[in-house]
């Protein structure tokens, strides 16, 4: 039986995601309780870090230990990858060693290729293209808050990143609208934009996107990589600040996420992490579970139950 990959939403099913946010909803209520939950004793993650990660690196690293296993860390400087070995070279040998992969890239192409040549489930940690694993996170916070996300109103503010394009996808996935509002040549990707089809809307002016909305999210104006073009988007990005006021404008039931890290001052005021409105910390934290749910789906466990 071939591997089975996570690089992108649309590699499962709504019936299949919505079920991964169920159990890592359970997986929470377990740790909460103090229950010893180990399906993947002697199972072993490797993690490859092109980008620095602190939410990425930890809920998988101790999601891997809570359910019994063990991940590795790998940065490019301890591995060939970073000195130019072919891509699928380094599947072939890692996925012989390792129970699952973990890769957090620039390229995803890259995740493609490993993929492509990996025994092993390879799951997309973070691409310039996509970011799912944060995505479940999302969807299981806005759950937990208020129940089912289909048929309700989103807004994306900002930068058509990796972020904006992965909210593409859920927007599909879980069936919600969505509303993106960003400046003139920040927009997401066509492609992802075509996919979607009507259920997605552009626009320019942050408070038409915001309008009613059950769920707002943002993230930083330059990720990384962009550091040089951060003064320039700092200019371009201002109108796009989601403030107190700004989240006035949505439904009075409105929650706000940010993927973290936040820039304060820059595309969230200083004060909208603290409000009530924001639930933040929830999502960061729900990395850990949900991603728990989505290993123990991926990854054979150690031993059988009779």
């Amino acid at each position: 039986m071939s591997a089975r990959h996570f690089l992108s939403l649309l590699d499962g099913t709504p019936d299949e995601l919505k079920a991964l946010i169920r159990r890592g909803i359970e997986l929470k209520d377990l740790r909460k309780r103090g229950v010893l939950f180990e399906p993947l004793k002697n199972r072993v993650l490797g993690m490859i870090f092109e980008k620095a990660s602190t939410r990425t690196r930890l809920s998988f690293e101790a999601g891997m230990i809570q359910l019994g296993g063990q991940a590795i860390f790998l940065s490019p400087r301890d591995t060939q990858l970073g000195r130019g070995e072919p891509v699928a070279d380094s599947a072939i040998v890692m996925s012989s060693m390792l129970d699952a992969v973990m890769i957090r890239t620039f390229a995803h192409d890259t995740l493609v290729e490993f993929a492509r040549h990996s025994k092993v489930p390879v799951i997309n940690g973070l691409s310039d293209d996509l970011h799912p694993c944060q995505l479940l996170a999302d969807m299981q916070t806005f759950h937990e808050s208020r129940g089912d996300i289909a048929g309700k109103k989103v807004a994306w503010v900002g930068d058509g990143n990796n972020m904006c394009n992965t909210y593409i996808e859920a927007a599909m996935q879980f069936d919600f609208e969505l509303a993106i509002a960003c400046p003139e040549g920040y927009e997401p990707e066509a492609r992802f934009l075509t996919q979607a089809g009507g259920r997605v809307r552009l626009v320019r002016d942050p408070r038409e996107a915001v309008a009613g909305a059950h769920l707002v999210c943002t993230d930083v104006w330059a990720s990384m990589g962009q550091e040089g073009e951060a003064e320039a988007r700092l200019e371009r990005f201002r109108p796009y600040q989601v403030d107190c006021s700004l989240l006035d404008l949505a439904s009075p039931e409105v929650l706000f996420m940010h993927c973290l890290p936040a820039h304060r001052g820059e595309e969230v005021s200083c004060d909208l992490l603290d409000d009530p409105r924001s639930i933040a910390w929830e999502q960061a934290e729900n990395r850990l579970h949900v991603q728990k749910a989505l290993l123990e789906l991926l990854i054979e466990p150690a031993y059988h139950h009779a």
